[in-house]
């Protein structure tokens, strides 16, 4: 947990105070979209083709974010309608009765644990025939490798393997509930009608997100929050309370409880210090925490008056997700995990998909009364995501709308059939999740670190670290300390640029090389540069009316510059050609494998409880210091708000 707190407090919080600042700066100058913003801060012709970057972010991520917002809401379904339930004794009943009409009343995850062996036979036939097919064999040659008896031998010993292991059957169960339902088998499967709660939960999740963009921010999107996020806080506390007591389900192994969870999520481990890994898996989880380098916060902030307090609402910001992601998901997952999975949770832990929608279902198949909890925890994720996706939408709504003059149902309109587009690229290129994978790598990860890195300079060198800290406290109740902007002007840039050559270094060689093998992540790079030179045109479209509006006239220095501009320019060239001569020469290896001793220890050390005490403290403090903050600003007088933001959002009337 150290390096994800140490990306806290040098990237998560400062940059979060800086977006902010940033957002708010340019909403003041009549800017609401990322092009506008940043072209309000540096006023050079350059600034708002870096502001495209900031729509593609949000765009390229809500285009498959809102597909596993469908996961979770299907899930949620299946454990309504029982076909996430695996009832042993039903099980044994059916397979005695050798009754293929009985195996309807199983639900699905119980048909796939009843005939493990036909679908693990499939499996390895398939996987075989795959590679077979990629070494250029002819189908005759393939045909005779399959049924020759030294693969058949193989078969049955993988076959005997998972029967004689209860639990491996088990988890071979959920995992091919879940490659189904997601289409991980072929290209096209998902969007098959024998997966209609998949399908009927995507167009159900997807046009709600939009009828709420639609609406607005005050009428749409604030108005859902404040149902949703109290309500998630509940679903998530009640399911924190069963998994916390729990306490030794199984009596022969003690190891296997509560605190030998929290054992291994908390207890520290040195020698992971020293893996560039952890800390750029801590990174990029502080950016998807806080939601800080996607080009959201900067559109949001822009909507605040000049008297709002852009300090405290961005700690506030930052010190809730805090909660919800280290005081109750935290608390969940891996705890539930090891005290059902055992080890066999430490396979999952560096999977988010393996985990959510593997593990833990396994783990409520386990738990008492786990199909009742099983949907509380999938319809959290589910309302989890829907608040976070329709923030997604507004950045480019806000660009179209201002940049292109487009009324609010234009403009939703035209992001529809863009963003439905994208999504049903990623959902029917659907095996092995390879399109989903490719655009979240590129773009939920490489693009995150680049515009981060951006609006760090733009922060800390243009606007200026005395002229940010006097915007940041105008309306201010609490202070920034000064240390944040040496730390924004010099600590995170530095950090930033090592995090992502490293970034670079450990994946950049193996994912360049993959594009050239594989059509669809080919596809899918050219999807996503479409798409960017596609915003970028209309950032430049936007960039000429804004000039012959005058819009730009007020902004000193704007259209000149074109010396600072080549400098820009030049530099980020630099920073990603080293980036990749340092991917191309180097290679990372593989992660240390952790200690046996490491991840065995049924108890918290002394260590461990320092670090999770401390960790939780910290965040429960600031939580509850902003709502004090908060709750204690003076009263605001009704007559003096013209609007909900002063300021046109684009709401419906």
């Amino acid at each position: 947990m150290l390096p994800y707190f140490v990306s806290l407090l040098i990237l998560g919080i400062p940059l979060c105070w800086a977006e902010w600042t940033m957002g708010r700066y340019g909403g003041s100058k009549g800017f609401n979209s990322g092009p506008g913003v940043f072209t309000a801060i540096w006023p050079n012709r350059a600034a708002k083709y870096f502001g495209g970057v900031a729509l593609l972010i949000p765009l390229i991520i809500y285009m498959y974010y809102v597909l596993i917002e469908a996961w979770c809401f299907g899930y949620a379904l299946h454990y309504l309608t029982g076909d996430m339930k695996l009832d042993q004794a039903a099980i044994a009943a059916v397979a005695a009765a050798d009754s293929p009409e009985d195996e309807e009343k199983l639900g699905r995850v119980g048909r796939l644990y009843l005939n493990a062996a036909d679908f693990k036979r499939e499996e390895l036939v398939k996987k075989k025939r795959d590679a077979l097919t990629a070494e250029g064999k002819t189908p005759d040659e393939i045909d005779t490798a399959i049924r020759s008896p030294e693969f058949q031998t193989e078969i049955e010993a993988e076959i005997t393997k998972l029967l004689d292991s209860e639990s491996e059957r088990r988890s071979f169960a959920f995992s091919k509930f879940f490659s189904r339902m997601v289409g991980m088998d072929e290209n096209g499967v998902s969007t098959s009608k024998t997966n209609q709660i998949l399908l009927i939960s995507l167009f159900g999740v997807f046009f709600g997100n939009f009828i709420l963009i639609y609406r607005g921010i005050t009428k749409g999107i604030e108005v859902f929050c404040r149902f949703a996020m109290p309500l998630m806080a509940v679903l998530a506390l009640i399911v924190l309370v069963r998994v916390l007591t729990l306490g030794t389900p199984y009596e022969d192994r003690p190891e296997q409880s509560v605190m030998g969870g929290l054992a291994f999520m908390w207890n520290p481990h040195p020698e992971k210090l020293k893996d560039p890994q952890t800390w750029l898996a801590a990174s990029g989880q502080i950016f998807f925490s806080l939601s800080v380098g996607f080009g959201i916060i900067v559109n949001y902030a822009s909507y605040l008056r000049r008297d709002d307090d852009v300090v405290l609402s961005g700690l506030t910001a930052s010190s809730m997700n805090e909660f919800f992601e280290v005081c109750l998901g935290g608390l969940i997952t891996l705890p539930a995990a090891f005290v059902f999975l055992g080890l066999a949770a430490t396979s999952y832990a560096g999977s988010t998909f393996g985990l959510g929608f593997i593990a833990l279902p396994n783990v409520f198949a386990l738990m008492p009364g786990g199909q009742f909890f099983g949907f509380l925890w999938f319809f959290m994720l589910f309302v989890a995501a829907i608040t976070s996706s329709v923030s997604m939408l507004q950045p480019v709504i806000a660009f179209f709308e201002e940049g292109l003059g487009l009324k609010r149902h234009a403009s939703a309109t035209l992001l529809g059939l863009v963003s439905a587009l994208g999504c049903g690229f990623v959902m029917y290129f659907s095996k092995d999740l390879l399109a989903l994978d490719t655009l979240d790598f590129w773009v939920g990860s490489v693009m995150i670190f680049l515009l981060a890195l951006f609006q760090a300079i733009v922060y800390g060198w243009v606007l200026g670290i005395d002229r940010g800290e006097q915007e940041a406290h105008q309306g201010a109740h609490i202070r920034i300390p000064r240390f944040i902007q040496y730390i924004l002007k010099y600590v995170t840039p530095v950090y930033l640029l090592v995090i992502f050559i490293l970034f670079c270094a450990y994946n950049l060689k193996d994912r360049a090389l993959g594009i050239w093998n594989n059509p669809v992540a080919l596809t899918s790079i050219v999807f996503i540069l479409l798409v960017l030179g596609f915003l970028l045109l209309l950032v430049h479209i936007a960039g000429r009316q804004w000039e012959a509006n005058g819009r730009l006239k007020n902004l000193e220095g704007y259209g000149t510059g074109s010396a600072q501009w080549l400098a820009w320019v030049a530099g980020l060239f630099f920073i990603i050609a080293v980036a990749f001569l340092i991917a191309v020469n180097f290679t990372g290896g593989d992660e240390p494998a952790v200690a046996d001793d490491a991840i065995q220890s049924s108890k918290l050390s002394t260590a461990g409880w320092a670090v999770m005490v401390s960790s939780i403290a910290v965040v429960i403090m600031l939580v509850v210091y902003c709502l004090y903050r908060v709750l204690s600003l003076p009263p605001v007088e009704q007559e003096a708000i013209k609007g909900p933001l002063e300021i046109d959002t684009g709401d419906t009337d």
